[in-house]
């Protein structure tokens, strides 16, 4: 599909697995993908999710700067 990505080529344009992907996708971490058949279609555009871990690890840290 033009304008989309299979989870293989989207697993190699961020650098993590096919598995990493899928997840992300089963999740709901990657909006407007699209269920073509038997796979998924993530669009060329979609960026890559942050980890939540170290989202609540950078927040936790600029608390700590705040009130020293």
């Amino acid at each position: 599909m033009k304008g989309y990505l299979s989870i293989r080529e989207t697993s190699y344009k961020w650098g993590v697995s096919e598995r990493r992907v899928n997840q992300y996708v089963t999740e709901g971490r990657i909006p407007s993908v699209v269920r073509f058949g038997r796979s998924w279609a993530i669009p060329e555009d979609a960026e890559k999710p942050g980890d939540p871990r170290r989202d609540k690890a950078r927040k936790k840290e600029a608390n700590s700067h705040a009130h020293a």
